[in-house]
């Protein structure tokens, strides 16, 4: 399998590979939890069952894991053969490796709160393909009022996994809001079309079901970093188009109060070249994006030049995050989409973070510890909708890796 591969070739050859992998794992589940809720699908997920379902929860997270691992593993190899390891790879894995040491101190604590906190409900099922789980961070008091954040992880598309948001989910449970870190198939095991899908469909859980874990369903925020920032806009319009056009919908535009998009890119057709020069390349960006019409279907930005004022209409305040030595993805997407967004009537506002790169706000600024710009930017906005109108505050959080690593970080980070 090349490089010069077509897309519609690619999409064949790997359909085969994680169907036969996604129905192998899903009778390994069923064999081995046929009394479990968590994996059937039905709208309790893994929250809150009896001693019964407390039991074998732990093996059926590990089951899970080793067979979402197994899945993964084979789909890397798949696109490693398809990427070739040209210069531009191997040196963005070498800086990520040296990136992911310095970060480790920090990495481990926040893996330790993800996999054994009781406020953490890992891998709730929210539909029936294999990446369909979601991660929900609760905090402490949950009584029914608490606001709700739907977070769609970033990963260029490839690498995007739900627990990259635990420490964003960490930070807002400190402060009284449950966070809803949604997961979704990558590429090769899916396209994007595939990734708006299961993005769509995670936000209809939580609209339906997340009363369910103590949360208000009347105060659901929108938000996603990077390649999430772009799959969430892309099903947030989507939706607008649907409910505009009268078409039968799981989840409505009008659930959802805000929408975040941090580091986000929303015009492809303008973006592909520029990910070509950062190893990101065209022909398996194309791929991704289901070939050249892709571009333009999946633009966020160009989906609300050509809809229509009713479903621009539709749409909740949006606010743009972006550093402005962001190399990843230019601060200028945000800026475009806002023009447009203003010019068609939108509610919109960006807000740009002098010095800051493409992981600061996500990750070195809040390993830092004390309060970081984002997560206070986030909730001025969560609090200003409070209908009682009380500040949700939380503790200080305390630093967890040291100066220096995050300095040498920031300067050796490949993204």
């Amino acid at each position: 399998m090349g490089i010069e591969m077509e897309y519609n070739t690619l999409d064949v050859n790997l359909e085969g590979l994680y169907l036969n992998t996604s129905l192998s794992g899903s009778r390994r589940r069923k064999s081995s939890c046929d009394s479990a809720d968590s994996d059937g699908g039905g709208v309790g997920g893994r929250g809150g069952g009896g001693d019964d379902d407390k039991c074998p929860s732990f093996r059926r997270d590990m089951e899970h894991a080793a067979a979402e691992t197994y899945l993964i593993t084979r789909l890397a190899f798949t696109l490693l053969r398809c990427l070739g390891l040209g210069y531009r790879w191997i040196s963005k894995l070498l800086a990520l490796g040296v990136y992911a040491v310095l970060l480790m101190p920090g990495f481990i604590q926040v893996g330790y709160y993800y996999f054994f906190s009781s406020q953490v409900r890992r891998s709730v099922v929210y539909g029936n393909q294999p990446r369909n789980r979601l991660d929900l961070y609760l905090p402490k008091t949950c009584d029914g009022s608490n606001p709700v954040v739907a977070f769609v992880t970033g990963g260029a598309w490839i690498i995007g996994y739900k627990a990259w948001g635990s420490l964003l989910g960490r930070r807002l449970a400190e402060r009284g809001v449950i966070v809803a870190c949604i997961d979704y198939r990558n590429f090769p095991q899916g396209t994007i079309g595939d990734m708006v899908k299961d993005a769509s469909q995670g936000i209809s859980f939580i609209c339906n079901n997340i009363a369910i874990y103590g949360g208000d369903p009347k105060q659901i925020y929108l938000m996603g970093q990077s390649a999430g920032a772009h799959i969430s806009a892309c099903a947030l319009m989507g939706q607008a188009v649907k409910e505009a056009n009268g078409e039968r919908i799981s989840w409505s535009v009008s659930q959802i109060k805000a929408y975040f998009g941090l580091s986000g890119g929303y015009n492809m057709t303008e973006l592909v070249d520029h990910f070509h020069q950062r190893g990101l390349y065209k022909r398996i960006f194309l791929s991704i994006m289901e070939g050249e019409p892709g571009l333009h279907r999946f633009s966020p930005e160009i989906v609300a030049k050509e809809s229509s004022a009713k479903a621009l209409s539709l749409l909740p305040p949006i606010i743009l995050f972006h550093g402005t030595k962001d190399y990843s993805i230019p601060s200028s997407a945000s800026e475009n989409f806002a023009k447009v967004l203003k010019n068609a009537g939108v509610e919109v506002r960006v807000v740009l973070y002098d010095g800051k790169t493409h992981t600061d706000l996500f990750l070195q600024d809040p390993l830092r510890g004390g309060r970081d710009e984002l997560v206070e930017d986030v909730m001025v906005t969560i609090n200003n909708n409070n209908a009682d109108g009380t500040n949700l505050v939380g503790p200080i959080p305390r630093r967890l890796v040291p100066e220096w690593q995050l300095q040498l970080a920031h300067k050796i980070s490949p993204f």
